[in-house]
């Protein structure tokens, strides 16, 4: 007989692209990942990925199966939570969405002092909503509102996320210093792509939009080097050289370390307002106040 954990995996991959991501969104690993990506496809005798460096394409196969089960598997775990919820003896569980940067740097350091259980999934905007609008999330963090007039979810402004240029501490960036000085943006557009760059897949389109509301115009480069999220960019620009456009609050402690240093916040504003998601029928209503009240007080000693 099938397991049925088999086409959660399967799900996950097709869904995340990579198994890198979808044994992050299954908290499990990657060689995991992979033993039940192997036995599903050895038990339907049919490839269902195409392979490559970067990502896991889906064959033909691959996607008549995700049509078939995606309804059957979004009910499961639609009961799944339902269960739960229903058969808590003690604290409620809140299921929560976000990028999983916004999680270690707000929710991680507050963990110990929370009254209730807590479960956190990371994704894209896109799919958290979907899985609010389904029930399985309470809270979703998100820089986008969708507007659909049969949605039960509702946004609530609380911050906002400003897009900055930072370097590592041993980036010589004098030269840049003084062309921002006398607003030479020709010259600094010229500057800027003799330097290394860092960028996340996830973080390009700010990364265009930035250079766009800049310099009018599209980037004329990509990144050196894309990795797989912010923190990872902060670390490896930690006491390094090279340069990346990253949100401000998710950089402010390592350039208050002096690991790396902010070089530019652009003539133009980049922002985005942040926005809590949530449910017109939810629940817990002190639980998701206590969470929410953590964002605004953290988030306020970025602004």
């Amino acid at each position: 007989m099938v397991n049925l954990e088999w086409y959660r995996t399967f799900k996950e991959i097709y869904e995340n692209g990579t198994l890198t991501k979808a044994s992050i969104a299954l908290y499990s690993s990657q060689p995991g990942v992979s033993v039940h990506l192997n036995a599903l496809e050895s038990y339907v005798g049919k490839k269902l990925f195409e392979r490559t460096s970067r990502k896991m394409i889906p064959t033909e196969d691959g996607k008549f199966l995700y049509e078939y089960i995606i309804d059957a598997i979004h009910k499961l775990e639609i009961a799944e939570q339902h269960f739960k919820k229903t058969t808590l003896e003690k604290n409620p569980s809140i299921h929560v969405g976000m990028c999983s940067e916004m999680f270690q740097s707000v929710i991680e350091p507050e963990i110990s002092k929370l009254t209730f259980d807590l479960e956190a999934k990371f994704g894209s905007h896109t799919d958290l909503i979907k899985d609010l609008n389904n029930g399985i999330l309470d809270l979703v963090i998100t820089p986008r509102k969708q507007t659909d007039k049969k949605s039960l979810v509702t946004y609530t402004a609380f911050s906002k996320e400003r897009i900055v240029l930072i370097a590592g501490a041993k980036t010589d960036t004098r030269e840049i210093e003084k062309t921002l000085k006398v607003n030479n943006l020709k010259e600094l557009e010229v500057l800027f792509q003799q330097n290394i760059w860092y960028s996340s897949s996830n973080e390009m389109e700010h990364f265009r939009r930035f250079w766009f509301e800049n310099f009018n115009k599209r980037p004329a480069f990509k990144p050196n080097y894309i990795l797989p999220n912010i923190s990872s960019i902060i670390r490896c620009l930690s006491n390094e050289v090279g340069l990346a456009l990253t949100p401000d609050f998710l950089c402010h402690d390592a350039i208050s370390k002096k690991e790396i240093k902010l070089v530019w916040e652009g003539k133009v504003k980049t922002e985005n307002t942040l926005y809590f998601a949530s449910r017109t029928d939810l629940k817990y209503k002190q639980e998701l106040n206590v969470l929410q009240n953590i964002f605004k007080s953290k988030m306020s000693t970025f602004i």
